[in-house]
């Protein structure tokens, strides 16, 4: 008997909740090379995979770990990779190329400190830009922040969901603190999920453009070995796939498109989390584990007498920017927490029209605490 869904209650690793969504999302193929902290979603998916009738590889590195990923989804699979920050730094070159040849994937990362190497077994969210614009050109991403066990599971089916139906890359970035937290996971029925696949082409295999979109600016999605023509170049190429370097206007038609797919349906990816934000003066904004202090100490606010709120970025690209601006009409100040030297906050005040901002950093892997908060809440206002 396959055991696809391993539906039940569960007090388990973040790490391997994760393992679990992407094969309830139906994930078959996993290539991955060893990381800490991520090391424990390969362990598991090289347990899980033959049960399930994937395939599991380790590859040599982070560089081939991702490039056989997108072979696999054009083969027609659901794939995934996990890694941490210095490999995510590998990827980026090929985060690129699956972004112009359309291929569908979820890339995880769970973040630890750095520059470089770092610090391996302590969290951080010092990717967050680097998901966004690590990668040279002009393009989109969809990216999720998870901030316990159960949100692990939830948001690496949902980018799952977005990656097949976006036909791009999806990312998971969760910190070593939640990839390492252990805590209860509900695993649902199977009926229970929310599945989405990959549209795919109705015409005559001869009449196949594998980039021409439809309304919604979304290719139809043919695998190789099908029958269809099909070539796929990292290249500026037209809608057969044929490479056109040279003609500035294929070029910008492409290259609005691939932003434009997402930015059209930015509102159906983005996804936000408020607490007592109807009559805030202090919005404070977090994510990840950082929002689970910060929801403690917006409480401990308003046992004070203190008009604080928090929202909480579940999705952090396409950026809430709507969100932002809309509250930044109602209240008096942000205060931004995170575990870096700045990155979301820029994001915050580029799109805070009337009200200041303030930041609360904190780096070598420790969480903010939540008196550390209350305290920069008094302060600001």
């Amino acid at each position: 008997m396959r055991r696809d869904v391993l539906t039940g209650s569960y007090f388990t690793l973040g790490d391997i909740a994760c393992a679990e969504g992407a094969l309830a999302a139906g994930c078959r193929y996993f290539a991955g090379y060893p990381i800490t902290p991520a090391t424990e979603i390969a362990e598991h998916m090289a347990r899980r995979m033959p049960e399930v009738g994937g395939i599991y590889i380790q590859m040599e590195d982070e560089i081939a770990s991702i490039a056989s990923a997108i072979g696999a989804s054009y083969a027609g699979m659901k794939a995934m990779t996990a890694t941490s920050g210095p490999g995510f730094s590998l990827m980026q070159e090929n985060i690129g190329l699956a972004v112009m040849t359309e291929a569908p994937l979820v890339i995880v990362n769970v973040m630890r400190g750095g520059p470089s190497t770092g610090q391996p077994t302590r969290g951080g969210q010092q990717d967050v830009m680097q998901t966004k614009w690590g990668s040279h050109g002009d393009y989109e991403v969809i990216a999720f922040a998870p901030s316990s066990v159960q949100e692990m599971f939830d948001l690496t089916i949902e980018a799952f969901n977005c990656a097949e139906r976006f036909r791009c890359p999806a990312f998971v970035l969760a910190e070593e603190n939640v990839g390492h937290l252990r805590e209860k996971l509900v695993i649902p029925e199977p009926h229970e999920i929310r599945l989405v696949e990959r549209k795919r082409p109705k015409c005559d295999p001869k009449e196949y453009a594998p980039f021409k979109p439809d309304e919604d600016l979304i290719p139809p999605m043919a695998h190789f070995g099908e029958g269809f023509r099909f070539y796929a170049t990292g290249l500026t190429h037209n809608e057969k796939g044929l490479p056109r370097t040279v003609d500035p206007d294929i070029h910008a038609k492409l290259v609005r498109r691939l932003n434009e797919k997402i930015r059209r349906h930015a509102k159906e990816i983005i996804k936000v989390k408020t607490l007592y934000l109807d009559d805030a003066d202090i919005c404070v904004v977090a994510y990840g584990i950082v929002s689970r202090s910060a929801a403690s100490a917006v409480r401990l606010a308003r046992e004070m007498g203190i008009k604080a709120g928090l929202l909480k970025l579940v999705t952090l690209w396409p950026f809430p920017s709507d969100e932002i601006s809309r509250l930044s009409e109602g209240i008096k100040k942000f205060l931004v927490c995170e575990m870096n030297e700045g990155q979301i906050v820029r994001e915050v005040e580029r799109c805070s029209k009337c009200s200041k901002v303030s930041f609360l950093p904190k780096l070598g892997g420790e969480i903010h605490t939540p008196k550390e908060i209350l305290s920069a809440i008094k302060g600001a206002l």
